[in-house]
């Protein structure tokens, strides 16, 4: 008998306690979203990939730009478009073998990183970083300019520009072309670039200094850095 009292109260504790507990969140007011449970509690998700598996990468792989996204992205990176020897726009001369559809006999564009697209990519690199960089060595005030817009207004030894300037300028470009700034160890080695291509267009023979070529070297590389033609 005093089993059962005891079994008795306890069930009736236990229910008092649900109800206690029920009572304890109340309920929701106007505008107020009601609490959600933590989903993550109970082995009812995927867990996300593991990242040495995809080389360091957690999300999607990387995707190559389209013919369009490229030809727009030049313009925007280095400020002029890439035209052929004979005037014509060098992303439309070569578009279909960039990858870009016909829709004649092939439906598809071609996102593929490969040898082709590689090649006519550096040969559209060249041109419009040669020919800006040309440009810009000529143009005294720096918000007219494109990728030197962080160097002085004249300039000519580029080997006379402090560590903070080159510096400035490198970032300034790589958030430019990749839409991320260089830092660390890659901004240093950088740096070593710009000197290096710096003193050795100075030690060259010859009255001309070819200056610009400094700045289309940085451009190129840049250009042609897999972090331009992906997203």
């Amino acid at each position: 008998m005093r089993r059962l009292v005891l079994t008795a109260a306890l069930l009736a504790l236990a229910s008092g306690c649900q109800k206690s507990e029920e009572k304890a969140t109340p309920p929701p007011l106007d505008g107020q979203l009601e609490p959600v449970p933590n989903p993550h509690t109970n082995d009812n998700y995927e867990p996300l990939p593991d990242p040495e598996a995809q080389g360091g990468s957690v999300g999607r792989a990387p995707r190559r730009l389209t013919v369009s996204q490229l030809d727009a992205a030049i313009l925007t990176a280095v400020g002029r478009r890439w035209l052929t020897a004979d005037g014509r726009d060098g992303i439309d001369v070569r578009a279909p073998s960039l990858g870009r559809a016909d829709y004649a006999l092939v439906s598809s564009e071609n996102t593929e990183p490969n040898l082709v697209f590689a090649k006519f990519l550096e040969d559209g690199a060249r041109y419009v970083c040669l020919e800006q960089s040309k440009a810009e060595i000529a143009q005294a005030d720096p918000a007219l300019r494109t990728l030197s817009r962080t160097l002085p207004g004249k300039w000519d030894d580029l080997r006379k520009l402090t560590d903070a300037q080159v510096r400035e300028y490198l970032v300034y470009n790589s958030t430019r072309f990749w839409g991320s700034p260089l830092a660390g160890d890659e901004l240093t080695k950088w740096v070593g670039l710009f000197t290096q291509a710096a003193t050795r267009v100075e030690t060259l023979a010859g009255t001309t200094k070819k200056r610009d070529q400094v700045l289309a070297l940085v451009c190129i590389a840049m250009l042609t850095d897999p972090r331009f033609i992906t997203y």
